[in-house]
Order: C-alpha cells, then structure tokens, then sequence
C-alpha cells in the first residue's frame, strides 16, 4: 500500500488577525500590524541565517573536495615509493591532519543541516508562504472590440441583440407554419372561382411555399433597436440614480465595472445631463457637481473607447488607473469645473426661457377672465398709474417699487396699492 499523505504540516497554520491572544487595552487593527510585522521580521531573519549556513556548508564542501584530493595524491606518492613503512614522519602527519580537517568540516556541515531541519520543522504556515504560483496565464479576447461597439464610443442597449435574434426565429417560424397551413389546409377553389377572379388575384398555391424560407427584410438587416429614453428611465433610473450619488472613484469604478452595460448608454448620458441640469435650477449646487462629476466620468470613458474602437466596457480599468496620475486627474477635474460652468449657464438661459413662456399677453385674454380679485382690470389699472409706478410694476423691481412709493403722497400711494390688489398686479403680504 502507498504511504498516506501526510496533513501534519497544516496543524501550525499563522493567521495575523487572530484574535484570542488580543489584549483587551490594544487597539485590535494596530495588534493585527504588529503580528505581521513580527512575522515579517521573524522570517527574515530565519531566511538569512538560512542562506549564511547554505553558504558554509558550500564553502565546506568544497573544501572537503580539495583535502580528498590531497589525500589521493598522498596515496599516489606511496605507491611510487613502493614501500609504505618508509613514509617519513611528515606525510604521515599530514595525512592525519587532512582526514582531521574532514572530520570537523562534516561535523560543522551536520549541525548547519540539523539546524536547517529545526528551521523547516518549526516552520509557521501562512497566506504568504502556504501556496505559490505554478502558472500564469493570460488569455486576451481578439474580438472583444467587435463586440457591442458604436461608433460614438457609446454601448448598445443590453436588449438590441437578444431581440433581433428573437424577431428573425419568430419570423422565421410565422412564415414556416403560413407555408404549412397553404401547403394542407387551404381549400382548394373550383374552376368557376379561378376563371371569375381578377389575373392579378388568382395567386398560386406554390407561392407560399418558395417565399417562406427568406426572413423579412427587418430581420435580414436589423435596424437600430436603441430603447427609447422613455423606457430607459422606467427600467433603469434606479440604477443610474444610485450611480449619481456616489462619491469615491473607486467605488464608481467598482460600480461600472459591475453595471457599464446600463451606464455607458447615451440614454444613461443624456439622463445626468439633465439631472444637473435640474439640480442646478433647483438650487442644489453641490449636488449638482457631483452629477456632473459622474457625467464626465461616462463622457471620458466612450471618448476613449471611441478612439480606441473598442466597446466601453474594455477600457473602464485603463481609464481609472490612467486617473492616479497627478496630471491626468488634474485635468480631469480641471473638465468637470468647465463643464458645471456650463450648466449653471444653461440654467440661467433655462429659468429665462420659462418665464418668458409663463408670461402671457393679458389683452389675448376676455376681460372677465383677467378681472383680478377686487373687480379691477388690472390693463386699466396699471395705464392709470404714475410713469414711474408702472416702470416698477414692469421691471418686477420691489425695491424699486418701494423708492417709488416713498417718495409719493402716502394718500396716492395707498390709493394705488389698493387698486393694484384689487386687480391682481399685487399679491397682499409680498
């Protein structure tokens, strides 16, 4: 029978975050480091007296290889003296000497091994020593830019390709079972039928059956099947929302690695777009430099995919380690402050647009549509007010309005405050 394997050697396993010997008064993380720094230190030390004995026990050997070889020139010489009685009292002590000097070079070259076998049996096992690498390989995909890659640098829709697929089998399949039931089931229609149809009606039977095999022309060349932003916002917000807040690069990376067939979308791209967008005319200043943050981030990624024509996903890695360059992060972020600088302007531009689409020409509107609160048509109020009232009213200026005020006879002014309450030019309590 073969000799069992031996497990003995896996008794003495080291682990540096064990904590039963953990003294209650010591911070645990810093008690963890000091273990492995000890183990550490401890196997240097053992890996240099290691090799400071290996190096002894080669220098005597070699020694003990050259004395051998004296001895045999010794024998030598008594041979072609032939008579061994008459060695002189000279070799013979040199003789004795030499194997003397063997003697202790073995004796010095036995403790050095048992040394480097107390060494070796007393050896702790741990994450660094208990395994190694017997090979490394690395298989790299040809056609992995191929693969789901745009010319924008942006990723397809995760459903383009698994609906194409599905749309030619069906069709395929539609068009088999019409040529079946043409083939069995279709009646067969008598000759007074055929003569009384139009030419241009009178269909042969066989037809069927010869175009059936050829898929229709959607199938043959898929169009673009992007899904709409609509749907992309119904099935995905959650996802890029979560996206939107998160703040450190590494977990954004970790992120899109796990989620880029969402995220690396133009639909994903034009939906951060408009979330800072909104942030910003919301007020949310903060908020929205981070989103914009995560836009660039996106928008950086298919630039350099683009370049590179090869799908998003494949450079998500380069990308972010090209980022621990000082200078490449530098302008990164140098990017995201042109680009919120950008959007706080289109945000200006956006609140401008909206209040001119708010205001409305009051003379459109029937006169008892826009009588205001008291009765008053406040076009016939506001033409009867001073010239410098009604530049207040249409400048929207309250401060403005207020200098006006002031400087009027506190009895007009009532009285024409009055009057613009009552024709809605002015909300009480503003």
């Amino acid at each position: 029978m073969s000799k069992p394997f031996d497990y003995s050697k896996w008794d003495n396993i080291e682990l540096s975050d064990d904590e039963d010997d953990l003294h209650p008064n010591i911070d645990k993380e810093s008690w963890f480091r000091m273990k492995h720094r000890s183990r550490v230190e401890r196997e240097s030390n053992e890996e240099k007296e290691k090799k400071k004995i290996l190096e002894e026990m080669s220098k005597s050997n070699q020694r003990i290889k050259v004395l051998q070889h004296d001895l045999i020139k010794l024998d030598k010489l008594v041979i072609q003296d032939g008579d061994e009685d008459s060695d002189d009292d000279d070799d013979l002590d040199d003789r004795e000497g030499i194997e003397a000097e063997i003697e202790e070079l073995k004796r010095a070259n036995k403790v050095g091994q048992d040394r480097l076998d107390e060494i070796e049996k007393n050896k702790k096992w741990n994450v660094d020593n208990m395994c190694h690498v017997a090979e490394e390989r690395t298989i790299i995909n040809k056609k992995a830019a191929e693969s789901n890659f745009t010319s924008t640098g942006y990723a397809k829709s995760k459903d383009e390709v698994p609906k194409v697929k599905e749309e030619t089998v069906a069709s395929v399949k539609t068009s088999d079972s019409k040529a079946c039931d043409s083939k069995d089931s279709e009646p067969k229609p008598s000759p007074k039928s055929d003569i009384t149809k139009k030419p241009e009606e009178q269909t042969p039977k066989s037809s069927a059956v010869a175009t059936a095999p050829s898929p229709p022309e959607s199938a043959r060349a898929p169009a673009s099947a992007f899904d709409t932003y609509h749907d992309f916002t119904e099935k995905y917000a959650d996802i890029v929302e979560e996206f939107m807040h998160i703040q450190s690069l590494d977990r954004s990376k970790d992120f899109l690695i796990k989620n880029g067939d969402v995220l690396l979308q133009e639909n994903a791209s034009n939906y951060l777009l408009l979330a800072s967008l909104e942030d910003e005319m919301n007020g949310y200043r903060e908020k929205m430099k981070l989103t914009c943050r995560q836009s660039q981030l996106i928008s950086n990624i298919t630039d350099l995919a683009k370049s590179m024509q090869t799908h998003p996903g494949n450079v998500i890695i380069p990308f972010f380690q090209r980022l621990e360059q000082k200078a490449v992060l530098d302008g990164f972020e140098d990017g995201v402050k042109a680009f919120c600088e950008k959007i706080i302007k289109r945000a200006i531009t956006k609140k401008a647009e909206m209040q001119e689409q708010e205001q409305v020409d009051l003379t459109d509107v029937p006169r008892d549509e826009r009588l205001g609160p008291g009765g008053l048509d406040p076009l016939e109020v506001i033409e009867t007010l001073p010239m410098e009232l009604q530049k207040a009213f249409e400048s929207r200026d309250v401060d403005q309005l207020k200098e006006v005020l002031m400087a009027m006879d506190p009895a007009d002014a009532e009285r024409h405050m009055k009057r613009c309450v009552d024709s809605g030019l002015w909300m009480e309590g503003n």
